[in-house]
């Protein structure tokens, strides 16, 4: 599918980032793909180099699959300008953000140099790979966020609702990544999909997430904090799925059309990607522990009810995530469906190899 294709893959140590060049370098055997992280602390950076460790060793098993990593950030517009012009990209996957809801609240600055500025230059980037008649990028896939929907309250969120009420800077950045793209398809012609995630999951993910938080906390016997005392509900979505969502995607760009005004149709679409079955924070804390026992990651004689606090909604938090999958499986036959209970059996026996054993 992506054979004989150069693909440049922004946030490429983090979490979706890693597992789609995985995945990319294991079904495709003619293959070059570019990836640059800035490796900040946000998160354990261990956990990073990880990822990129599993990537080395992919790579140099295919005989003609290039890897090549370049530690840098994307908010660096004479980085990005210098990778474009070297490699000259097929398909530009931006997956380099700074995440986190409640991370925005107190440090504003990181979002808008790599949501905002970063993705200006990954814009600017596409749009100059047209120049002197150059065949250029030939799709912009980049993460989106269920975040965007923010205190609507209509479910499931579906890409036609409107999202003009952001509850956080994150979600605002996210939602401006969608308009940008719009902005720069219909001025440059540049074929562009978003993808709104919901809540991604599964082993080797990011620890600020709430089922790594938890667990980490729970072996440090610390109490954990169910927020809105146990009523939210969250559209968990493994990480395989994701992936193979965004693979379908990267291979079907939106098509280029002339309008009525002789001017693009912007080629321009966005998707969710969502288990489409959100689960009870209550029930998802209960196969969350049971998975940590059956894997020997806590005891199985471990009080859970002496270490759980419900406590109210926190700012930036919303009650409910629910993605409506329709146009996804219309247009690339594909729907998550990985359950619940397989992702954390999978994710409780990667912490144990990577933490205890």
């Amino acid at each position: 599918m992506m054979e004989r294709k150069k693909i440049f893959i922004t946030g490429a140590a983090g979490f979706i980032g890693s597992n789609l060049i995985l995945k990319l370098l294991k079904e495709n055997e003619n293959i070059d793909i570019i990836g640059i992280d800035n490796m900040n602390d946000y998160y354990d950076v261990n956990i990073k180099r990880f990822r990129l460790e599993e990537i080395d060793e992919v790579a140099s098993s295919k005989e003609n699959a290039k890897w090549t990593f370049v530690e840098g950030s994307i908010s660096d517009k004479a980085l990005i300008d210098s990778i474009f012009k070297e490699y000259q990209p097929d398909i530009v996957v931006n997956l380099a953000a700074q995440a986190g809801v409640r991370y925005s609240i107190s440090n504003p600055d990181a979002y808008i140099e790599s949501n905002l500025i970063g993705f200006y230059n990954i814009l600017e980037a596409c749009r100059h790979s047209y120049d002197d008649g150059k065949k250029g990028v030939s799709h912009l896939v980049y993460a989106s966020s269920s975040s965007v929907y923010g205190s609507n309250k209509k479910v499931p969120y579906s890409t036609e609702d409107k999202v003009d009420n952001p509850v956080s800077l994150y979600a605002a950045t996210k939602k401006s990544n969608e308009l940008m793209a719009h902005a720069y398809s219909k001025l440059y012609n540049i074929p562009s999909t978003g993808l709104r995630f919901f809540t991604v999951y599964g082993p080797a993910g990011r620890p600020d997430m709430a089922y790594f938080g938890f667990t980490n906390k729970l072996r440090n016997n610390e109490k954990i904090k169910i927020f809105n005392y146990g009523n939210c509900k969250r559209d968990f979505t493994y990480i395989d799925d994701i992936v193979e969502g965004v693979t379908r995607v990267m291979a079907k760009p939106p098509k280029r059309e002339v309008g009525e005004d002789g001017l693009p149709v912007p080629p321009y679409k966005v998707y969710n990607i969502g288990n489409s079955k959100p689960e009870n924070l209550l029930e998802f804390v209960d196969i969350l522990q049971q998975e940590l026992i059956r894997a020997g990651v806590l005891p199985e004689d471990y009080d859970f009810d002496s270490h759980k606090e419900l406590v109210p909604m926190q700012p930036g938090d919303v009650p409910v995530t629910y993605a409506d999958t329709t146009p996804l499986e219309q247009d690339f036959g594909f729907k998550p469906s990985t359950s619940l209970r397989v992702g954390l059996r999978n994710f409780a026996e990667w912490y144990k190899e990577f933490y205890i054993c």
